[in-house]
């Protein structure tokens, strides 16, 4: 059973130490817990501020891959909740995040203006075929059913994890089955919500009672849920799930589940593709990718080449 939940208001002092940018997949080492895992930035409420980007220069080489006459460049970003995701910095306006600061690298690189706008995460998508947007930057995870009508071009390695409660029963979930009869919470158009969807039938084929999948569009309602005993269990980033573990109490992070790769979007038959994988390597070879990912706490999400839409890890 899935229920969706659209909206969910909550007290601001809630939704400030609830909130949680749950989004495509993510990533970190196979380690469970929390701040001790490598990889993982150590426990702050601060959003880091270190510029690692304006540095960046062209490189002609990469530049000269893009179409001719490419001089802007449009990405779609999804906002709401804490870092390693994009949300805002005290100002309330300035956007910040790992998405945003390789957006922006990777803009540097090819020498063109950048123009970052919001949109939700599962309009974003859909949304590249019409134009409106040249790429999205959104911890989308690279899977073989997007791979049908999107383009990705590779930055970083992320996965599937599930995290809990402190006083939950639940350890390590290796088999979906381990979720029968539970509730579970997670992000709406996610890699997440699909998964779960596609494997609600194994409980029904073990004589389980089938596990309810509850969707919310708002991030903090997620952790709201599971604080509050409304859901058991939250299936969702590693990155993102260690990061919320290391700053609230009552936590636990369980274990990563299925490792992907995260890209940016494109239209299928992109002529962007290539540009924007050299300029990934790029930032690689240079050290600014280095240096993002130790800003955000991430570098178990560190990758050695781009690729342009290679096969779902694991298949």
């Amino acid at each position: 059973m899935r229920t969706s939940i659209h909206r969910f208001v909550m007290p601001f002092t809630a939704l400030t130490s609830a909130t949680l940018l749950l989004t495509a997949c993510g990533s970190g080492s196979g380690a469970a817990g929390g701040a001790d895992a490598p990889g993982v930035a150590a426990a702050s409420d601060a959003v880091p501020t270190t510029d690692v980007v304006s540095a960046e220069k062209t490189d002609p080489a990469a530049a000269g891959l893009l179409p001719a006459g490419t001089k802007h460049l449009t990405v779609a970003i999804s906002v709401g909740g804490t870092p390693p995701g994009t949300t805002y910095l005290a100002d309330g306006r300035t956007l910040t995040g790992q998405d945003v600061d390789f957006a922006k690298a990777v803009a540097k690189v090819l020498g063109v203006e950048l123009t970052v706008e919001q949109a939700s995460f599962e309009a974003i998508l859909p949304a590249l075929d019409s134009g409106k947007y040249d790429f999205g930057a959104s911890n989308f995870g690279v899977t073989d059913e997007r791979r049908k009508t999107i383009d990705f071009v590779t930055y970083i390695n992320d996965g599937q994890g599930f995290a809990t409660r402190k006083d939950s029963r639940l350890t390590r979930i290796t088999d979906l089955k381990q979720l029968c009869g539970l509730n579970v919470a997670t992000g709406a158009g996610t890699t997440f919500e699909a998964t779960l969807e596609e494997n609600e039938h194994l409980c029904a084929d073990a004589g389980e009672k089938p596990y309810r999948v509850q969707t919310y569009a708002e991030p903090s309602a997620i952790w709201s849920s599971v604080q509050q005993g409304r859901s058991d269990v939250v299936m969702s980033t590693i990155n993102g799930l260690r990061y919320a573990v290391a700053r609230q109490s009552g936590l636990k992070f369980l274990n990563e589940f299925h490792r992907l790769d995260v890209g940016f979007a494109f239209k299928k038959g992109t002529t962007l593709a290539p540009a924007f994988r050299a300029a990934v390597n790029r930032l690689i070879a240079d050290g600014t990718y280095d240096k993002i990912l130790e800003k955000w706490g991430t570098t178990g999400s560190a990758i050695t080449k781009s690729r342009i839409s290679p096969p779902e890890l694991g298949n």
